[in-house]
Parts: C-alpha cells; sequence; structure tokens
C-alpha cells in the first residue's frame, strides 16, 4: 500500500537505552565457544555490544525518557500533544495499553487519544505513517510517536542464535502538522504467509502462560515456548525478497534515486544485511548509517531512529535532508518512506536509568 501525505514534519528525535552494557566476545568466551569463530561473526554480523534494560525496567520507561528528555529539549508542554501512538510488542500488561499509561504518565489532555500498535521491527514506519495521517488529514497539530521494545526479556541465555542480537531502546518521535508542501511517501506490506518465522509461542490466548519446557536444537541452540524464536534463513530470504522491492517503490513515487538521495536509513538488524540491501538498493555504503547494531544490538522499532541520532544527527539539525528508509522483520511486514527530514531537534541518545 502507498500512501503520500503532504503538510507534516518530523520535528524531534529521542532514543534511551538500557543501560546494562553486554559484550559479544565477553559473552560468547564465558558460554565455552571459541574466539576464532566468535570474531568471524562479530565481523561479519556487526556485533560488538549491545544495552540491555536493567531489572524492573520496561519498554515503557525507556519511552517515557526518551520522550519526558525530547519535550524538555523542544520546550513543549505536554499538553500540547494531540495525539500518542505507542508502538512495541513487549507491553507493560496485556491490559491496559502502552500509550494510555504513557498518556498518564506525561499528563496529555483528555481530548488527546492513545493507542498501541503490535509490531516490531518495522513498527515505527508503520507508526509514522500512522502520526503523518493524524497530521496531514485529521485534526492533530502535533503527535507524539514512541517505539521501543525489550526483546532481551524474551531471548534464551542459552540460545546463541538470538540471545546475542538484541539491545533495549525506547524512542520518541515528535510529528507536526506543518505549511510545508513536500509530501512524505510511504510503503507498507506484510507476508503473514511467513509469520511464523519470528515468534514468541507462549502467552497469547492462542496458548496462554504455563508449564515450560525446554528444547535443544540442532546446532544446540535451547528455548522454551515462552522465548522469542528466529529462524534467521527464512528471515534472510524475506527481507532480501521484499526490502529492495519496497525501496524502489517507494522512491519510485518520490521521485528519488539513489545518487540524490542523502541516506538511507535501514533497521538495524546486523551489517551484513544492511550492506547486502544497501547494495542492492544502488547506495554506497557511506550513505547506509550502519553501526548502531555494533554499539547498541537489534533494537526493534526504536533502531531506524536510533540510526537517524547516531548516524546523522548533526546534519539533520542543520537539514533537510532527502532520507528513504525501511523497517522490515516481524509478521514478514515491512515499511518503507521518503521524503524530506529537518531540520529537526535531535536529544541525544541517553542510557536509562542513568
Amino acid at each position: 500500500m502507498h500512501s503520500s501525505l503532504s503538510s507534516i514534519r518530523l520535528a524531534g528525535l529521542a532514543v534511551t537505552t538500557g543501560s546494562v552494557v553486554r559484550d559479544f566476545l565477553a559473552d560468547g568466551l564465558a558460554a565455552g565457544l571459541d574466539r576464532a569463530a566468535l570474531e568471524r561473526t562479530a565481523k561479519m554480523v556487526g556485533l560488538r555490544e549491545r544495552r540491555v534494560a536493567a531489572a524492573g525496567v520496561t519498554a515503557l520507561d525507556l519511552c517515557a525518557d526518551a520522550a519526558e528528555r525530547l519535550l524538555a529539549e523542544m520546550g513543549l508542554d505536554a499538553t500540547s500533544i494531540d495525539a500518542v501512538i505507542f508502538v512495541t510488542q513487549t507491553p507493560d500488561h496485556p491490559q491496559p495499553n502502552n500509550a494510555s499509561l504513557l498518556h498518564g504518565r506525561l499528563g496529555l489532555s483528555k481530548s488527546a487519544p492513545a493507542y498501541d500498535l503490535s509490531m516490531g521491527c518495522s513498527g515505527w514506519v508503520y507508526g509514522l505513517q500512522q502520526a503523518a495521517l493524524l497530521c496531514s488529514q485529521s485534526g492533530a497539530a502535533r503527535v507524539l510517536l514512541c517505539a521501543g521494545d525489550t526483546l532481551s526479556r524474551l531471548t534464551h541465555p542459552g540460545d546463541r542464535s538470538t540471545d546475542p542480537l538484541f539491545g533495549d531502546a525506547g524512542s520518541a518521535t515528535i510529528v507536526e502538522k506543518t505549511g510545508r508542501s513536500a509530501p512524505m511517501h510511504f510503503v507498507l506490506g506484510a507476508d503473514g504467509s511467513g509469520a511464523a518465522a519470528i515468534r514468541v509461542q507462549q502467552g497469547g490466548a492462542r496458548q496462554p502462560s504455563g508449564p515450560l519446557t525446554e528444547r535443544t536444537d540442532a546446532e544446540g541452540n535451547r528455548s522454551h515456548d515462552a522465548n522469542l524464536v528466529m529462524h534467521g534463513a527464512d528471515v534472510f530470504s524475506f527481507t532480501l525478497r521484499e526490502v529492495p522491492a519496497a525501496l524502489e517503490s517507494v522512491m519510485r513515487h518520490a521521485g528519488y534515486a539513489p545518487a540524490t538521495t542523502d541516506a538511507l536509513v535501514l533497521h538495524q538488524a546486523n551489517r551484513f544485511i544492511l550492506s547486502t540491501l544497501a547494495k542492492k538498493a544502488g547506495f554506497a555504503e557511506a550513505q547506509t548509517p550502519m553501526a548502531v547494531v555494533e554499539h547498541f544490538g537489534n533494537q526493534s522499532s526504536a533502531s531506524i531512529p536510533c540510526a537517524l541520532i547516531h548516524g546523522l544527527a548533526d546534519r539533520l539539525e542543520a537539514g533537510p535532508l532527502k532520507v528513504v528508509g525501511c523497517g522490515f522483520g516481524v509478521g514478514f511486514s515491512w515499511g518503507a518512506f521518503a521524503g524530506e527530514i529537518g531540520p529537526l531537534t535531535v536529544a541525544p541518545i541517553l542510557m536509562f536509568p542513568r
């Protein structure tokens, strides 16, 4: 699905990460793995360290910190927010939703609606399209989009195929209505036939929480039904099949070409995937921020805003930049965007608690 939304702008970005730093090499050596093999994996995939949430800290806490810092940086009162959207797959509770909890924590106006989107790595783009829609086509002048997860809580420490990948983070994005006519373009899609490739089996209505039986796969990775399990080969094939096509489509709608685009900002899955996608889409690696996964881990829906800040903050503050991006992952969903971003307010990436 393609949509073009005018009269909107990204006005501010902030990201808060977990405060516990985990080292890929040290963790692997402690698990008895071979140093040479670990170093090869680290170089290819881009794994060095990641930041995970401390005990008792949730995605709501991380996003609330990012939102509070961004509002302060922009000099905005919380009552000026006309709606809040919260993208997460690790909410505090089944009910109430995280957006309503954040609404109360920040003290937003009662006239401001609050709703969640249950999306993973494509979620920030889905949420951005929703926020832009509220500003462009509805009565909202300013929308707060928060996106983040604590996926490290869902992985089994004995599953070396997933556990070393994920970091925890929460992001806050302010989207505003403006008189600027240049549209932002979105292409959203999904292939639910492959949704089982990334899953947490237990904890929903189909399979409620209950006794857990640990299993070991052919590679020696351990997990149970309450853990996040990922079939890497299927995910990689899906990514190479769908993401380049989504990028081509959104750039065609926007009239962009790689040579005239300032940056390609992708979900920070791992360096090998990012490098491969950039090449297939016709972008140079210098145009494509890739360092987030190396320093913070795979941050799910917070990874694109983190890449924007980590790789482009100074240029975005001066702006505008022509940016193309894509999030992709769980549910076999994808969301691509293309448009001008900046100038905007950027709050620094900080850990919580500090």
